[in-house]
């Protein structure tokens, strides 16, 4: 299954290079203790959690300050920004201002990252969440300056880094091997995000600059002992158990550092694939031990990727009888949502999988971007299950064929006369000219909020904001589904 960020590698490129433009240069049981360290997951199913990318505030122009001005940050618990990379020499967390490479490039991820964005970009008095042009001699501007006013008018609000990600995830494998690298890893991480420990670039960093701006840390393994990540990717049949031992560690150090720093509970999340193929991998009994969620990634079944169709759902919440695409090998089963969540928590001999993942802290993935075709015959159900002739035209702003953002696909998916639903799966999908998008409408986020609350789940990841439209209308549409705000009214500014 592919994930849903290879589109990475052409937009962070572009982006380091308008940011140069500008001139902006001992294995085994983890302890009890650290176990216990996991909150529990709230009861009520609402909990919602979205991502923010990097790359947003270069060509989308989609700043921080929208996250307020939008009316999204207090519509949510947790905001993870994506992505950070570990060193491929030093197997740490680290700060570079790197464009990533070409998809195609296995390599492409080496050493990248973008520390401009970061904590080096200027935001002007329009641009920034309180009002207030950045300054010169300021310790830190960019993403996380604008971060902490943010989390100045939402206290309730948790922002945590997110490490990995589709082209980032090439080293975890030889970060998680050892014991030693595990440790060295970890705690990398947390003095370079939670302590807030920058190294010092264009002025900008020190000791303690990033301090009190991130709440946690999600890790996005994108995939443990799997050959189905991108190019190059390391991988190995021990990644199953060194993640879980990988978790552990983080959830060791995570609870050593807030309890020397006044009890601070900090979050330890990841994002973790929907297809079985892939859950075979993971512990899936042991890692709730040191989860506070379990983000399940249940999109991206389905792409042009196969070029030529079958054209179908990327998020089907069940797999019917009509299903038209190819079991998962070695079993009969296909993708759907259902499929994915009955892996994590009752197990599935068929492939391997053991279960016992704690319902309370598994979200749904939704997903703000559509996977389309072109060249698809209308048929009889206007496109599902078709032909085609390959991937979608690429839109302005995604800038890969065969994806799209919901903001970009007006007159499509937001045209009841272009939208269809699949009462067997569950699903919507859009039709228009020869082009079949799948994704998601105010129905297909009503069945899964309901499917979720049935199965006793935590709640709803995003992926991403950057997708959303002005108005927001996904996001809305998810928030009445599975739940109220948390924080509905921001803190007032001081004056």
């Amino acid at each position: 299954m592919h994930h849903r960020r290879p589109l990475i590698a052409a937009l962070t490129g572009a982006a380091l290079a308008a940011g140069a433009l500008a001139g902006f240069a001992g294995a085994g049981t983890a302890s009890a203790q650290s176990a216990q360290g996991a909150a529990a997951a709230p009861a009520s199913g609402g909990v919602k959690i979205a991502y923010y990318d990097q790359w947003s505030v270069y060509g989308n122009a989609f700043y921080p300050k929208h996250l307020d001005t939008r009316g999204i940050a207090g519509k949510l618990d947790v905001l993870n920004y994506s992505f950070g990379n570990i060193h491929p020499t030093d197997l740490t967390c680290f700060m570079a201002n790197k464009a990533a490479g070409d998809d195609a490039n296995p390599n492409a991820g080496d050493g990248a990252g973008d520390s401009y964005a970061d904590y080096q970009r200027s935001f002007s008095a329009a641009d920034s969440v309180d009002g207030v042009a950045d300054k010169w001699d300021q310790p830190i501007t960019g993403v996380f300056n604008q971060f902490k006013e943010l989390k100045a008018k939402y206290p309730k609000l948790k922002i945590n880094i997110s490490l990995g990600g589709w082209t980032y995830s090439k080293f975890f494998h030889d970060a998680a091997k050892t014991d030693a690298s595990r440790k060295k890893l970890v705690s990398s991480c947390i003095k370079q995000y939670i302590q807030g420990d920058l190294p010092v670039e264009g002025g900008f960093g020190g000791p303690g600059s990033a301090a009190g701006i991130f709440d946690g840390i999600d890790i996005d393994w994108e995939y443990p002992g799997s050959p189905d990540g991108h190019l190059g990717n390391h991988y190995g049949p021990e990644d199953k158990q060194n993640f879980t031992l990988l978790l552990a560690e983080f959830r060791k150090q995570l609870d050593a550092h807030g309890a020397a720093n006044g009890g601070k509970k900090y979050l330890l999340t990841a994002a973790l694939p929907a297809g079985q193929d892939k859950i075979k991998h993971i512990e899936t009994d042991k890692i709730g031990a040191y989860l506070d969620y379990a983000n399940i990634m249940t999109y991206d079944m389905h792409g042009a990727w196969d070029g030529d169709g079958p054209a179908y759902h990327q998020s089907p919440l069940y797999s019917p009888a009509s299903d038209p695409t190819d079991p998962i090998k070695p079993g009969a089963q296909k993708y759907s949502v259902d499929n994915a969540i009955d892996a994590y928590i009752d197990g599935n001999p068929a492939y391997g999988v053991t279960g016992g993942f704690p319902a309370g802290k598994l979200t749904l993935g939704y997903e703000f971007y559509y996977r389309g075709w072109k060249g698809v015959p209308a048929g009889a159900k206007n496109g599902l299950g078709g032909s085609a002739t390959g991937a979608s035209a690429a839109r302005p702003l995604s800038q890969q064929a065969g994806i799209a953002h919901y903001k970009e696909l007006g007159g499509i998916v937001d045209n009841p006369a272009t939208t269809f639903w699949d009462d067997e799966a569950k699903a919507a999908y859009f039709y228009k000219d020869g082009e079949f998008f799948t994704g998601l409408d105010k129905r297909a986020i009503q069945a899964r909020a309901e499917y979720g609350r049935s199965r006793g789940l935590a709640g709803a990841m995003m992926y991403s904001l950057l997708g959303l439209d002005a108005n927001t209308t996904l996001l809305n549409d998810i928030v009445a589904a599975v739940g109220s705000s948390p924080d509905p009214t921001p803190t007032p500014t001081p004056t």
